[in-house]
């Protein structure tokens, strides 16, 4: 297998869907341009394509890239629910690290409704996640709620119920992630809530209130995916980062099992496990990471999947502070998908973008000083989990 590079990045501003423009083509253009000047290369020297998204329909990828050029090449579409961008990256990486390409765009997008996330399933149509919705209902009296919020809550209840999590060490999730979103010009939210404001924000499904919820947006990131090789012959050593690990899981029989398994949480170890293994580093190795916070719940359980700590202590992280500047760990110093933004087929290569970029040193106020490991975690029900680990290139 050869050695693969992210040789250029770039996203977006995360933004309030609802506006007609710009519209995905455009979203994608951007953030693709942006990652080509990146790279300082252009469109002629991408051979492959590999596009990220859920609400769109089957060659919308083609749509999204002919902005960039019309060029002939072969384009992906990957729908992996809210892992669409990270499993769009995992395929461009395959590519280049099997050999059959040099250079390939990995790029995702979204253009959402506001409110809730519903189903776009024909009604005559099997829905892929109707057994986990089952599962979560006779884990848990339905509320009425949204399933996705159904799920996440049974989680809640259940870690709250087995390990004496409290609402507040959730809330201590999105006041960091907010705290955080104030320093990136991407995130969707910029601003900074008291832990008392996010306690007594609107009730949307005891025990989460709305600023621990990931909200629906707008947005685009991209990455170009580049062999040892290339980079030599286009000079990109100094800002190529190396993607040292990568694992794209889904369920194993378990998977209906508890409320923790139906939100991911069983794939999402699988995936951490293989990727230390790969990568042969571990979860003190690591500096900084971008992990899949749609609720603050997720944060908590996704502390646990990734071996940050043992099972059912991942409170005891965020009450000692050893998930933000100054602890073990920073933890989604972008703002994560709670204020950062969620466009499902973006989110994964916008984590991509944000470690990039803090491991050149790049990343402004929210710089992780001395960024040497990055982890990403990116997780779709249904279900799917991508983990990646990267590693500044001349490190």
């Amino acid at each position: 297998m050869k050695r693969v590079f992210v040789a250029g990045v770039g996203m977006t501003k995360f933004d309030k869907p609802g506006k007609p423009d710009p519209n995905y083509p455009e979203l994608a253009q951007q953030a693709g341009t942006a990652a080509l000047a990146d790279a300082g290369i252009s469109y002629a020297d991408i051979e492959q394509a590999c596009v990220g998204y859920v609400h769109a329909d089957s060659t919308a990828g083609q749509r999204a890239v002919y902005g960039l050029g019309m060029t002939g090449i072969p384009v992906l579409n990957v729908n992996n629910n809210c892992a669409s961008g990270s499993s769009a990256l995992y395929y461009a990486r395959q590519l280049v690290a099997g050999g059959l390409a040099d250079c390939v765009l990995a790029l995702g997008f979204e253009k959402m409704r506001r409110g809730s996330l519903g189903t776009a399933v024909h009604p005559q149509a099997t829905d892929p996640v109707g057994k986990f919705v089952k599962a979560a209902a006779q884990l848990r009296e339905p509320t009425g709620a949204p399933v996705v919020l159904e799920m996440f809550r049974a989680a809640g209840l259940d870690h709250m119920e087995r390990y004496g999590t409290t609402r507040e060490q959730f809330a201590k999730v999105a006041e960091k992630n907010h705290r955080h979103s104030a320093a990136n010009p991407n995130a969707q939210f910029q601003d900074v809530y008291s832990l008392e404001e996010i306690l007594s924000a609107n009730l949307v499904c005891d025990p989460l209130t709305k600023l621990q919820c990931s909200p629906t947006s707008d947005g685009s990131a991209a990455a170009i995916v580049v062999s040892e090789e290339f980079v030599d012959r286009h000079g990109l050593a100094d800002q190529a980062i190396e993607i040292v690990a990568q694992a794209l899981t889904t369920d194993t029989p378990d998977a209906y099992d508890n409320a923790f398994n139906l939100v991911g949480k069983g794939v999402s170890e699988q995936a951490a496990r293989q990727a230390y293994a790969q990568a042969e580093l571990g979860p003190t190795d690591v500096d900084v990471i971008e992990l899949h916070d749609c609720f603050s719940i997720n944060e908590i359980l996704s502390y646990e999947a990734l071996g940050l700590c043992a099972e059912g202590e991942g409170a005891t992280l965020i009450d000692a502070g050893a998930t933000t500047y100054g602890g073990k760990w920073v933890v989604n110093p972008s703002g994560g998908l709670i204020s950062k933004g969620h466009p499902l087929g973006a989110t994964g290569l916008a984590q991509c973008a944000e470690l990039s970029w803090q491991l050149r040193g790049e990343a402004d106020r929210r710089q992780v000083e001395g960024a040497r490991v990055g982890l990403a975690h990116n997780v779709g029900l249904g279900s799917a989990a991508v983990v990646t680990i990267y590693r500044k290139a001349a490190a």
